[in-house]
């Protein structure tokens, strides 16, 4: 096959998976033109439509469908193929791709990584927020980070944080106009700042527990946001009450910003863990990243 076809076939895979020319094109470094032409002419050779376009989207037709399964693992063994020569050079060197939230990238992934990156410059992190229960493998991203709890079992995970509480937290404007929640139902009178998760686009429901009882509470509110920070900014301009990680809002109430409520309702639970796949074989890069972030007691 000649070396033209094989980027055809690069480039095929690229929009299959990103379905979008768009994202497909920045990722391949050219033109939504150029590629449009690359992929009519892998049609016009096939013989068969490999994309179904609209003004809105693109997907893989069943012929395409099939191309992908059939190509996509070949190209992702010959990646792992060179990676593991690169791992002969004299440094650790690669991209790693890791979703985790917003609180986790800020709070364990960002101070833990800054020396590793200092230390080896050919090493390249890329850090995508997702508060959805993200596939890493179907995704392609190298890892994840997840509460313990919420880890597959068949994933490898390292604890890289300590245990975690959650608070429910509100601005002392808030409270001259309202009674304190005494209990988890309470909130149902209250205005609360609610969390849009990704998947299947559903609210996160606040989880309490005391003396072995478990409660979920779905809140109501006028203000809806997608990450924890934008609800802390809500809270702390008094629009409600926001239910967030205990050492995000932490340093707002040691400095009076914000009141807790229902303290003895939020209970430690397992922290932050790094997963990936069982089946893995780690990179050098990668080994080196695991141990950055390793928490140690």
């Amino acid at each position: 096959m000649q070396r033209g076809h094989l980027d055809d076939l690069l480039a095929f895979i690229a929009v299959g998976r990103e379905k979008s020319f768009t994202r497909a094109a920045a990722k391949l470094g050219v033109s939504q033109s150029a590629l449009s032409h690359i992929i009519r002419e892998l049609e016009a050779r096939l013989g068969v439509r490999l994309l179904t376009r609209t003004t809105r989207s693109v997907a893989p037709t069943e012929a395409g469908e099939r191309l992908l399964e059939a190509l996509g693992p070949r190209f992702e063994e010959i990646d792992a193929a060179l990676a593991s020569v690169s791992e002969l050079r004299e440094k650790p060197a690669g991209s790693i791709r890791i979703t985790a939230t917003e609180y986790a990238a800020d709070a364990i992934l960002l101070p833990r990584l800054r020396k590793l990156l200092r230390e080896y410059p050919e090493i390249k992190v890329e850090i995508v927020v997702d508060y959805g229960l993200t596939d890493i493998v179907a995704q392609h991203f190298d890892a994840g980070v997840r509460s313990g709890e919420q880890v597959a079992k068949d994933m490898i995970a390292v604890r890289i944080a300590p245990d975690m509480r959650m608070a429910v937290v509100g601005a002392s404007s808030y409270f001259r106009t309202r009674a304190q929640p005494k209990r988890p139902q309470d909130l149902l009178d209250h205005n609360c700042i609610k969390l849009r998760l990704p998947t299947h686009g559903g609210l996160y429901a606040w989880e309490f527990e005391k003396v072995g009882r478990e409660l979920k509470v779905r809140v109501d509110g006028q203000l809806t946001f997608n990450t924890t920070a934008q609800m802390l900014s809500a809270a702390l301009a008094g629009c409600g009450l926001a239910y967030v990680p205990e050492g995000l809002a932490q340093p707002h109430i040691t400095k009076g910003r914000l009141k807790r409520v229902l303290e003895d309702w939020c209970l430690p639970y397992s922290g932050y863990h790094l997963y990936y796949p069982s089946r893995r074989q780690p990179s050098a890069a990668f080994s080196l990243l695991v141990e950055a972030l390793r928490y140690h007691r």
